[in-house]
């Protein structure tokens, strides 16, 4: 039986669903496409986050700080300095690099970004993070150079490197993060180097640093310095007190010091803190002993160190012959006298004790 008149045929509906369907698949296609560019152009983002920003790349530097990697710290782009350098940033130009090594770093953790702001060419990164026991916050200026490839080429605007000025009173020797150094190895002046002056240390920031002194003559209890502050002098001093054993040292030295002036024989002995006046004439050499030893402290005085006065008493026994009658009489009599001194440490680490005083 024929159709009714008018009505689409069999073929007629192919025809028609074909384009609907082919107009559904290019619509998926499309939609697959979008998110497939989507996730790629994600993932590029994602990846240059990760590995090619700004972010990305003083992270990388903070990491070989972490893995204490000194020599590629040193490396990364924009971190080494010239004298020029230092030199525009108003730092000593003499500075040494001694620090600038994995011995004399201290692992800083938990470094993370809080904050990236673009201004103009320059990119300011600042992390936090964890030195130590202290929590630190560091801003660094960061410049595209160039490109590598299809990647852009950053480089430090401003050297994360510091420099530390640090004054240690009563010791040539100190030690940071416990790497040895001797004042007369760091400073331009070599063995002729002002034992008082600062000397100035180059060191990675940021950075922690632990500043000791511990030595036969002196010691002090650690002092952290915290760089975090890029081509920045940060001054530091350190005053160092002297041990139990150099006290005990320099104790023996003025006994037996005051014991030698009680061997002289005479009424005033050379160089020496005490002695006696008669109006008449004695008649035989008179005898000294020392009957209070002083008692005897150790106290910083600039580049060296001081004894303060300190009381000590001598005896004297001494036959006197009258002028008037020709009479001999003994005389025995307790003298006090004060003792004082001064400490100059020479350049041979060893120390030059000069001692006075005078009679109370």
């Amino acid at each position: 039986m024929n159709s009714a008149a008018g009505a689409p045929t069999a073929s007629e509906d192919v025809a028609v669903a074909r384009p609907r369907r082919l107009a559904r698949d290019l619509t998926i296609l499309a939609i697959v496409g979008v998110l497939l560019l989507a996730a790629l152009g994600a993932g590029a983002a994602a990846a240059y986050r990760e590995l090619y920003s700004p972010r990305a790349f003083v992270l990388h530097y903070l990491e070989l700080l972490q893995d204490r990697r000194a020599a590629e710290a040193l490396a990364v782009p924009g971190v080494a300095v010239d004298s020029a350098e230092l030199e525009s940033a108003g730092l000593p130009t003499s500075a040494s690099d001694a620090l600038l090594r994995p011995d004399a770093l201290q692992t800083i953790t938990d470094a993370r970004v809080i904050d990236e702001v673009a201004d103009g060419d320059v990119t300011r990164v600042t992390v936090a993070y964890r030195a130590g026991a202290y929590d630190g916050k560091t801003t660094f200026a960061v410049r595209q150079d160039g490109w590598i490839g299809v990647v852009p080429h950053w480089r430090f605007d401003v050297s994360p490197l510091a420099v530390v000025a640090l004054t240690v009173g009563g010791s040539m020797q100190f030690s940071v993060n416990g790497f040895e150094i001797d004042k007369r190895q760091v400073s331009m002046d070599g063995v002729d180097a002002d034992p008082s002056a600062p000397v100035p240390l180059l060191v990675f920031s940021p950075g922690l640093y632990s500043v000791a002194v511990d030595t036969p003559m002196s010691t002090t209890p650690g002092v952290a310095i915290l760089a975090d502050s890029p081509l920045t002098d940060v001054p530091v001093e350190v005053q160092a007190q002297p041990t139990e054993q150099f006290v005990s040292v320099v104790q023996q030295r003025v006994s037996d010091f005051l014991t030698a002036c009680a061997q002289q024989k005479v009424l005033q002995p050379t160089g020496c803190p005490f002695g006696f006046t008669v109006r008449n004439r004695i008649d035989d050499a008179p005898t000294w002993s020392i009957v209070e030893q002083p008692t005897v402290s150790v106290v910083p005085d600039g580049a060296g160190w001081r004894i303060p006065s300190t009381r000590a008493v001598a005896h004297i026994e001494v036959d006197i012959r009258s002028i008037f009658d020709g009479s001999v009489r003994t005389v025995e009599e307790d003298v006090p006298f004060t003792v004082n001194g001064e400490i100059s440490v020479q350049p041979d680490g060893s120390a030059s004790i000069s001692i006075g005083g005078s009679l109370d």
